[in-house]
């Protein structure tokens, strides 16, 4: 049985006094026309005989305005959020009402002076449209005053398009939890004027004065137009002020609909530290991936789940993942079977280590492109497992490329680290010799094989800033290993954009080099991020130094010595020339470590002769 639809008795009452007022106005703006036109004289209208003919057809012009209103749906608007559109319906309404009016009076042979017509429209546009805004005004008033308490005294930073957009849901949405008071923008244009009611008090040089002044408790953000640069150096005033920082979502998401007000975020710690986007060919890697079988190990990770989300847009003719932890995989599967339906997506469970599960895989699926980013990456683990690491990581990768080699892949990228470069831990020394095994087999194969070396990522998993988060939420200590160590940053789905742009790149045996942008401070990354959680460093949550954890450097570096640096088509990207070494020395050497790595004996010895640059820790 079908619902009846219930009468909204609230809104029946709106629209019955809503035709109250407008038979009301109606009227008024017919007197007040015909007193103009009699130039304010009321003798001259009440000898006119107008008045006469306007009091004998008032009736019927009430009862065809209020019709000529309801065909333009005047008592169907929300007026609180009443624009443009409502008040050009009620102009065109106005005026159709008013010819009506005219000529229904000439039909009626009641004499009315011709400029009535004009008078008339004009007043009745002017009457009905300012009830209608002095209803959205009122309730405004009344709104923000029931919410004043609740609300906190905020500082808007833009003064914009999106700033205006901000700034009108903050004052009329019923969830809005913030009372903008003031304005900064560094356009000097706007100073000293008024945004909404909102003074504009000046540039962002005024922000430190104005939080004291007006007691504000949050600055929001809205210049979502803002380079990376800009948005960093104004984020970067606005953390001295000690007041929560907020960000609003970019202005297109906004017009669309798709974010609301509501969903201002939160500044992180990645906005202060992001680039502006990344420009790569896109036509480019689409041509490279578009209808190729593209394998990617340690697909489940976060650099290799990320490169599975990328690659998907690119129409693969089959996605290939491979992992051999269940639960990532089974994430990404459902995630990219969620957001790309069409994908050709293949999941499997396996082992890099494993060279006849490689070999079955490889034999089944003919992969021409392969992504490797299957490894043990955590480097204090390393240090207390390094038989395990280079088992992974080193001769994972050998069974890997030896497979893209046997079947004929066209290209290999090893997703190489910084760590590799003079490395101090077993981490890095096994990536090194990742790199190393590359270009050897490269010499030997039709198959292009090439790295791709970066530093930290922000957000991976294991990585510092998921662990200050954690520190942080719990009340501390945050530690840190030593106030001078710095790192190298660059967001996920940017290092893999410019890894899959290196990919187009490749000729065969390049150390490719991501330009990570400044080394940032681990010490001030971690105060920013008290700071950006609403609290004081070492007053609300200490900050502790732990000492430099075994093999872990102050800073590190992306070259090795000798090493020379050549630009590519994209600023961002340059190509490496590795030192050159022996081949067959470099098998035996394998060989030697296989056989070391497997008894688990102390391997260290051995990596530092495969490795020159390697430096034995004294722990070990």
């Amino acid at each position: 049985m079908n619902k009846q639809p219930r009468f909204d008795s609230a809104k029946g009452i709106r629209t019955l006094l809503l035709l109250i007022l407008d038979s009301i106005l109606t009227n008024f703006a017919a007197f007040f026309a015909l007193f103009i036109r009699m130039e304010l004289d009321m003798g001259a209208v009440s000898e006119s005989g107008f008045l006469n003919s306007l009091i004998h057809y008032a009736w019927i012009n009430t009862l065809c305005t209020l019709l000529v209103f309801w065909l333009f749906q005047l008592y169907r608007s929300l007026w609180q959020y009443a624009g443009p559109d409502e008040l050009i319906r009620i102009t065109i309404a106005s005026c159709v009402s008013a010819a009506l009016q005219y000529l229904g009076l000439h039909l009626m042979s009641l004499p009315i002076p011709r400029s009535f017509l004009i008078l008339d429209a004009l007043l009745l546009t002017c009457f009905v449209g300012c009830s209608r805004l002095a209803y959205r005004y009122i309730r405004g008033i009344l709104h923000r005053r029931k919410q004043a308490p609740q609300q906190k005294c905020t500082l808007m930073v833009g003064a914009g398009d999106a700033g205006a957009l901000a700034l009108r849901e903050f004052q009329e949405s019923q969830h809005s939890g913030n009372k903008v008071v003031c304005i900064v923008d560094d356009d000097s244009n706007k100073w000293g004027r008024l945004l909404r009611g909102v003074p504009v008090i000046g540039g962002r040089d005024k922000i430190q004065s104005a939080v004291e002044r007006y007691g504000i408790q949050e600055i929001v953000l809205a210049i979502p137009s803002a380079s990376a640069a800009q948005r960093r150096a104004i984020l970067a005033v606005c953390q001295e002020t000690k007041c929560s920082l907020r960000i609003l979502p970019g202005i297109f998401q906004l017009i669309s609909g798709e974010v609301s007000i509501q969903k201002i975020r939160n500044v992180e710690i990645e906005d202060l530290l992001g680039r502006d986007p990344v420009k790569v060919d896109l036509a480019g890697i689409g041509d490279h991936v578009g209808g190729k079988v593209v394998l990617v190990t340690g697909g489940g990770g976060s650099i290799g789940s990320e490169l599975c989300r990328q690659l998907a847009q690119f129409h693969p003719a089959r996605l290939i993942i491979f992992d051999i932890y269940e639960n990532n995989a089974y994430d990404i599967q459902q995630e990219l079977r969620r957001n790309y339906p069409e994908l050709n997506l293949t999941v499997l469970i396996g082992s890099v280590r494993d060279r006849k599960r490689l070999d079955d895989v490889f034999s089944a699926y003919r992969p021409e492109l392969v992504y490797h980013a299957a490894a043990h990456k955590h480097v204090p683990l390393m240090e207390d497992s390094p038989c395990e690491a280079i088992k992974n990581n080193v001769f994972g990768t050998l069974n890997v490329a030896e497979m893209a080699d046997k079947y004929g892949a066209k290209r290999f990228l090893l997703i190489s680290t910084d760590k590799a470069v003079n490395p101090t831990n077993v981490m890095g020394a096994s990536k090194r010799i990742c790199e190393m095994v590359i270009q050897m087999v490269d010499r030997r194969s039709k198959t292009e094989y090439v790295a791709v070396r970066f530093g930290n990522v922000l957000g991976s998993n294991g990585s510092v800033i998921p662990l200050f988060r954690k520190q942080i939420a719990a009340g501390g200590p945050v530690t840190v290993t030593d106030p001078n160590v710095i790192r190298y940053f660059m967001t996920i789905p940017e290092a893999v954009t410019l890894v899959l742009q290196a990919g187009v790149y490749a000729k065969g045996g390049e150390i490719f080099i991501l330009d990570m942008g400044d080394p940032v401070r681990i010490d001030d990354l971690a105060r920013n991020m008290i700071r950006l959680s609403g609290f004081e460093p070492d007053v609300d949550i200490p900050v502790v130094y732990t000492g430099l954890r075994p093999g872990e450097k102050l800073f590190e570096e992306l070259l090795l010595s000798g090493e020379g640096n050549r630009k590519t088509a994209n600023d961002l990207i340059y190509i490496g020339k590795d030192q050159p070494f022996d081949d067959a020395a470099l098998q035996k050497a394998l060989r030697e470590l296989y056989l070391m790595a497997n008894d688990g004996k102390d391997i260290h010895e051995l990596l530092a002769r495969i490795v020159p640059e390697y430096r034995v820790p004294v722990h070990s």
